[in-house]
């Protein structure tokens, strides 16, 4: 399967557009962004668990990160309430489940070998630093050579000026909504900038924003 697949390609989805898609496994179902392969697959996903539904024991050989945007997600390593980010890397193992049910923003086989990283934030405790932009700040999650990851908090307002993308951006709104010259994307939306793309954005009501950079092919 092949859905936004060209990383070249800018891409939106407004994911409370999608239907519901049952995985092979019982209560868990998926609202797809972009996938490259079937069930073994480069992919961006939402995730959600039914109460007492869980995976099989399974290992990610390019690495795992997921935000949780509802609900407690859990598995050997702990339990993780909405708003925490977690990243495990190539090689990890886990049997993921959730008592309670929960909703995650999911991201398979994108990490680089070499990373080594297994990191988990909470977001809501974590500490948001001014960007030097006038009502944003930000809280930096995982940064190497090759991207940088984090959370980032507009006031309402709020407004980047033009600026260009190098290495590519993607970012998922996860409170609020946001605006640039090619329209507005609210709560829910998955946004994948190519390389080289440049844009100015404001967000009139505040938002809170997932952000990866600079890891899209240049």
């Amino acid at each position: 399967m092949q859905l936004h697949a060209d990383l070249t390609k800018r891409a939106v989805v407004d994911s409370a557009t999608l239907d519901w898609v049952p995985s092979p496994l019982a209560g868990v179902e998926r609202r797809m962004l972009e996938r490259d392969g079937d069930e073994v697959a480069r992919a961006t996903t939402i995730v959600r668990y039914a109460p007492e539904s869980y995976f099989d024991p399974h290992v990610h050989v390019l690495g795992e990160e997921y935000v949780v945007l509802e609900g407690t997600f859990s598995d050997e390593h702990g339990d993780f309430g909405k708003g925490f980010y977690v990243r495990n890397p190539p090689g990890s193992r886990h049997r993921p489940h959730s008592k309670e049910g929960c909703t995650i923003l999911v991201k398979l086989r994108q990490m680089d070998p070499s990373d080594t990283a297994q990191v988990n934030v909470d977001t809501n405790a974590g500490e948001y630093v001014e960007t030097g932009v006038p009502g944003l700040t930000v809280l930096e999650v995982h940064k190497d050579e090759r991207e940088q990851v984090g959370f980032f908090r507009f006031a309402p307002g709020t407004k980047i000026p033009l600026h260009k993308h190098i290495g590519g951006e993607e970012f998922f709104v996860i409170e609020g909504s946001l605006s640039d010259a090619n329209g507005t994307y609210t709560l829910g939306t998955w946004v994948r900038q190519e390389h080289g793309s440049s844009h100015e954005v404001i967000s009139e009501e505040g938002c809170v924003l997932y952000s990866k950079s600079g890891h899209l092919p240049r």
